[in-house]
């Protein structure tokens, strides 16, 4: 969220609209991808090997890829906006559509609200299969993605600023990531006790956010102009 409203630059007023109306969709797009996901592991059991395979090798590409800031130009959801939104430049008091010379156009705050969506689309597809690891319940499934999301939307402004301080955060999430999709992959020759993995899980998130403020990694330092 803070990536996309500072590439954005969303005017504060206006943020707590679109984490509204983000948050509501992500509930919405959520609810379909559990039904989904349920649906394919009752009645295809080998789903769980390609939820397994894929958290491995998402957890995989974050432990080894750089700390880059992306261009959220290049994000698919932005290119297929501008290619088929009309679009104005003014955010109109905070509105998502205008109208502009006798036709309905799109703002940038519309903009940015597929942005979210679209990212917290792929967050998804990582975080669903990781819980579906620790229970086949669906309604447990939801309901812990729903009290996630309403308390990210509760802290979101808490958080930004401190976050920059949990510089190895990202390691500790792949090495989860991994973990929870080794545990997929073996489901079916070794039972890892629920309390187990809730205990690695804190564990490995506690150990990265002790390691962020014993050993914090430099930021690079700019060259004087």
């Amino acid at each position: 969220f803070l990536l996309v409203f500072s590439s954005f630059q969303v005017p504060a007023a206006f943020q707590h609209k679109v984490l509204f109306w983000g948050v509501l969709g992500a509930l919405i797009m959520r609810a379909a991808l559990i039904v989904v996901g349920g649906a394919l592991l009752e009645h295809f059991h080998w789903a769980i090997y390609l939820f397994g395979g894929f958290l491995v090798l998402t957890g995989l590409k974050l432990l080894v890829q750089k700390d880059e800031t992306p261009d959220l130009e290049k994000n698919l959801a932005v290119r297929v906006a501008r290619r088929w939104l009309p679009l104005t430049n003014d955010y109109a008091g905070g509105r998502f559509f205008v109208r502009e010379a006798g036709r309905r156009v799109a703002t940038p705050l519309f903009l940015v609200l597929v942005t979210i969506e679209f990212t917290d689309l792929v967050f998804a597809l990582d975080s669903i299969p990781a819980i579906f690891a620790v229970t086949p319940d669906p309604f447990i499934v939801y309901t812990s993605n729903v009290f996630a999301i309403l308390g990210l939307r509760s802290l979101y402004f808490a958080l930004s600023g401190v976050m920059v301080l949990f510089s190895r955060l990202k390691t500790g999430l792949a090495v989860i990531l991994a973990f929870v999709g080794v545990k997929m992959l073996i489901v079916d020759y070794v039972k890892i006790p629920v309390g187990i993995s809730l205990a690695v899980i804190g564990g490995v998130l506690g150990l990265s956010v002790l390691a962020s403020l014993v050993w914090p990694v430099r930021l690079p330092e700019r060259k004087p102009a």
